[in-house]
């Protein structure tokens, strides 16, 4: 064994509905396996699968974005004021982006939805803000074409797209401790980290930010941060929003990747690479694009199972430490579970 403390590698998840840590665990460290295996890395597929490698934890906040009862802000007249701002101005971008893609400029319908969407601070009246954000994601949710990209059928699904990421830039929603909800997450982040052991972040769309944000006051190695389908450069709101201000690449971190798929609805056509502000040692984002073709690009499996992704997270992880002697038939069997179809 090596006398090298053993890494970390932190998985930090997106938007979303409640979910089970532990299965979501399992199911990217099987994506990255696959896309490991597609990297060349097939030896060290088994110990990335059974912690060998790296302790493997998933930084789970999702159950903060509801109110104990299932409740979340994809619901009418959930959103206050300032958030239903926020949502407004990231669907305003969001359908900019769409009208300047090719295939959208003669798309009548999607211009009459932009339409819609009122200046971000226009004042509205009470309860009207609310009631202005559901009509709009109304609205967004049947636009052909554009709808079904992002996997849309119902105004609920526009709203948890932009919703958690309105209510955690608000900096608001305070606990009885004086939390913010935005610093609640971002300690579930750093208290999976441990200072004395090198740590591989990858963060997924929202989780991008969190993990950008978190590791802003963090002081242990960070070898690599990826960041995958990525909403930081989102001019309008995000970028302007993020702390500390003016971005840069962490202290911490030493390498950072950023990939983005050009289908992904998601992640704007500004990139990280021409933004955030060099650290000390000069590191700044280097992104990589994607044309995939697909319907659905968003997902973190589909980004995790890509060569280019996988291969320097777990190369990053080798150089960590040592794989410890095991029989063929247990390397066997961790290979066999990594290789299972992992959902999308």
């Amino acid at each position: 064994m090596s006398d090298k403390p053993k890494p970390q590698l932190v998985f930090v998840h997106g938007i979303g509905r409640p979910r089970d840590a532990d299965e979501e665990l399992t199911k990217w460290k099987r994506a990255l396996a696959s896309g490991a295996r597609a990297a060349g890395f097939a030896s060290e597929i088994s110990a990335l699968t059974m912690d060998w490698i790296a302790d493997c934890s998933y930084a789970y906040y999702g159950d903060l974005f509801t109110d104990g009862e299932g409740q979340g802000a994809d619901a009418p007249d959930a959103l206050d004021e300032e958030e239903a701002a926020i949502v407004l101005g990231l669907l305003a971008e969001f359908l900019d982006e769409e009208a300047a893609r090719p295939e959208n400029r003669d798309n009548r319908a999607l211009a009459r939805v932009r339409a819609q969407v009122l200046p971000v601070g226009q004042p509205q009246g009470a309860g009207a803000a609310g009631r202005h954000v559901w009509a709009v994601a109304t609205a967004v949710a049947a636009l052909p074409g554009v709808a079904q990209a992002a996997r849309w059928a119902t105004a609920s699904d526009v709203l948890r797209t932009w919703s958690q990421p309105a209510r955690y830039l608000r900096r608001g929603d305070k606990d009885t401790e004086g939390r913010t909800l935005d610093a609640r997450i971002r300690n579930k982040v750093l208290d999976c980290l441990d200072r004395e052991r090198p740590a591989v972040l990858v963060g997924h769309s929202l989780g991008s930010v969190v993990a950008f944000e978190a590791l802003a006051s963090y002081d242990g190695p960070v070898p690599l941060l990826v960041t995958i389908g990525s909403p930081i450069a989102t001019s309008g709101l995000i970028w302007p929003r993020l702390r500390p201000r003016p971005p840069a690449t962490p202290g911490c971190v030493d390498r950072w990747l950023d990939f983005w798929d050009n289908d992904d609805v998601v992640v704007p056509r500004r990139k990280l690479a021409n933004l955030v502000r060099p650290n000390e040692q000069g590191v700044t984002p280097t992104s990589q694009r994607f044309d995939s073709r697909m319907w659905w690009a968003h997902g973190a499996a589909t980004y995790l199972e890509r060569a280019e992704v996988a291969g320097p997270v777990v190369k990053t992880l080798s150089a960590g430490c040592a794989v410890p002697n095991v029989s063929a038939e247990t390397a066997a069997a961790g290979s066999a579970e990594a290789t299972a179809p992992a959902p999308s």
